[in-house]
């Protein structure tokens, strides 16, 4: 049995378009490339062909990948989510005691991560060090500069 894939809504809706997206209108541009590809005469030593044809590969893969990942999708349900303790879908902010830099991070599922927004996966270094502390805990979060150490201020949705 495959891993389940946790998700937001928003985050299974976001899949669900791009998967749709990729199986219209990403298969019919990829039709067409090779089409014209073809016309261009023999295929033996048509180098814009192998490439369309190496696209449309990687296009089938991706519409693979989107497709198993709903598949096993478990959506998350905010509205039972505790605040107590970090876990995925918390609001976090943490300061960095060695800098005392303040900073919130959003935990999200892997395919929901969005640094400029500030959501990082729970799976990274940080999710993984700041998964089950809560208000006023440290950790210590090893990361590829070194070892960190970051204070939970709040922790909210």
């Amino acid at each position: 049995m495959a891993k389940p894939t946790y998700l937001t809504k928003d985050g299974l809706e976001k899949i669900r378009k791009e998967l749709d997206e990729l199986q219209t209108k990403g298969r019919t541009d990829i039709s067409r490339q090779i089409a014209e590809a073809r016309d261009k005469g023999d295929l033996s030593e048509n180098a814009e062909y192998d490439a369309a044809k190496d696209a449309q590969g990687h296009l089938e893969h991706k519409i693979s990948i989107l497709q198993s990942t709903l598949a096993n999708a478990k959506i998350i349900d905010e509205t039972n989510i505790d605040t107590s303790k970090v876990m995925i879908m918390s609001k976090v902010k943490v300061k960095n005691l060695q800098n005392n830099m303040e900073v919130t991070y959003t935990l999200v599922p892997e395919q929901e991560t969005d640094l400029k927004a500030g959501r990082i996966a729970s799976s990274t270094p940080i999710g993984q060090g700041l998964m089950g502390k809560k208000v006023g805990d440290t950790a210590e979060v090893k990361i590829p500069a070194g070892v960190i150490t970051l204070k939970i201020i709040n922790i909210s949705l």
